[in-house]
């Protein structure tokens, strides 16, 4: 019976030992190993072996894709290059030493988390109760544990939010690979006049052995400046004029609603075959206003600048431009806009058309006094 039983101990020792983890060194040592969309990991097995016989090592793949494998004398090199969502999955090393057999298990985890996020509204106003909703998007995995999104103030998130809903849609793509985009809506608080310049909404992706986070800024306005009427200056064109400030702008004094945050204006003035444009800003010294925009190339109008005023002539052509143009401040970044919309439009007309339209004219005289000079000499 003792003899039996020392026969079959080393037997069933064996058995155990095989198909368990063993002595296999693997890098990386995560048990889940996360790769970016479109990156590459490399993973290598190796097995010491005592004895004259070198140790069989292999990776092998469960259900998916195993990429370019390399083996050779104990060790075995895995390559995952240009990864696709198809790539995440279970990989396996087996590698062996004579009758002993030993595996290490990987989790491949593919994900994206590109740096695509987008707000709206765009900037917020400080004194009031208002939503925003925030985007993350062509996100993969998009379950609350791995990805999350959050609005901060400084580095801490803006206590007083109410969550609205979250929402997860998938992003129309050309390829194989399935992304989503994640919106999660909120109720602000009031931002009180004493609010920063800037909120943040943070997107951050957590995965085993990761932590990835993108911020996107939300500027926090803190007065509204309301269009000027629609200005009418000849019986050619008809103008619009707006005036807006941009995120970061100086506003108001606090406690000093009577005082306007400094922006640039536009007027106009009749010019000899058009009009002449002024865009000025009457804020002080060490500002300077520029003309950033204009229907067609704005290279091909005549401009002049003198610190706080920029002129720009408009020359009509026949048909005049149609279309926005636009002054900028700096610093501070406020526009002034005026869009010009033609109300006559009449083709041009040409040299030779014009000459033409003479030399018949002349012919068509000289024949009428020819034959009333005939008729005068007939009845005398």
């Amino acid at each position: 019976m003792e003899q039996d039983l020392a026969f079959l101990l080393p037997l069933l020792m064996g058995l155990l030992q095989q198909g368990r983890g063993g002595p296999l060194e693997v890098e990386p040592r995560e048990p889940v190993v996360a790769v970016a969309l479109g990156g590459s990991q490399q993973f290598t097995c190796r097995l010491p072996c005592a004895g004259p016989r070198a140790a069989s090592v292999q990776w092998r793949g469960l259900d998916t894709s195993l990429g370019a494998v390399q083996s050779g004398a104990g060790s075995s090199v895995l390559s995952v290059h240009n990864a696709s969502l198809s790539a995440s999955g279970t990989r396996v090393c087996v590698g062996s030493c004579g009758n002993l057999t030993f595996q290490h298990t990987v989790q491949v985890l593919v994900f994206a988390f590109p740096n695509q996020l987008t707000v709206s509204p765009v900037t917020l106003v400080a004194g009031r109760d208002q939503e925003l909703a925030c985007t993350a998007h062509n996100i993969t995995p998009v379950s609350p544990d791995a990805l999350s999104l959050s609005l901060l103030l400084g580095d801490q998130e803006l206590e007083g939010v109410q969550v609205l809903s979250r929402d997860e849609e998938e992003e129309p793509q050309e390829g194989e690979d399935l992304l989503f985009r994640v919106t999660e809506r909120w109720l602000l608080p009031s931002l009180g006049t004493l609010a920063p310049p800037t909120l943040h909404c943070q997107a951050t992706m957590r995965l085993p052995g990761l932590e990835l986070s993108h911020r996107h800024p939300i500027p926090v306005l803190h007065s509204l400046t309301s269009p000027e009427p629609p200005i009418t200056t000849s019986p050619e064109a008809t103008l619009e004029q707006d005036s807006t400030d941009s995120p970061g702008s100086p506003g108001p004094k606090p406690g000093n609603s009577s005082i306007k945050p400094c922006r640039p204006e536009i007027h106009q003035s009749p010019a000899p075959g058009g009009l002449e444009l002024l865009c000025e800003a009457a804020c002080g010294p060490d500002i300077a206003v520029h003309w950033t925009r204009a229907p067609g190339d704005l290279a091909t109008y005549k401009m002049w600048e003198d610190g706080a005023r920029a002129w720009l002539s408009v020359l009509w052509a026949g048909c005049n431009p149609e279309g926005w143009f636009q002054c900028r401040l700096e610093p501070g970044g406020q526009t002034a806009s005026l869009y010009l919309l033609p109300e006559i439009c009449s083709p041009p007309v040409s040299e030779a058309l014009w000459i033409g339209s003479l030399v018949l004219g002349l012919l068509l005289l000289t024949f009428l006094t020819y034959r009333l000079w005939k008729r005068c000499q007939s009845t005398s």
